[in-house]
């Protein structure tokens, strides 16, 4: 059976990552993501992710549809839980 790594809780969290956590709630709707809160074990991973994805975001060369199923192919390509 697969184990879970339990995520950084807003109690656990420090200024930075709260800062994160709260832009995160922006985004998607007053909830944190749990792969967030677990790549806030460490910041250097937790900042990276959130550069790719800003990144990602400003991208115009591809349309935003694609986008969204490139990412919908590679979960399902690699067993993604989230």
């Amino acid at each position: 059976m697969a184990q879970r790594i339990d995520g950084v809780s807003d109690a656990e969290a420090g200024l930075l990552t709260r800062g994160v956590y709260r832009g995160a709630k922006g985004r998607t709707g007053g909830k944190i993501p749990d792969p967030l809160r677990i790549m806030a074990h460490s910041q250097s991973v937790m900042w990276a992710a959130g550069f790719y994805e800003l990144a990602s975001a400003r991208g115009k060369a591809t349309p935003e549809s694609l986008k969204a199923l490139a990412g919908i192919k590679i979960a399902s390509m690699i067993g993604c839980v989230f």
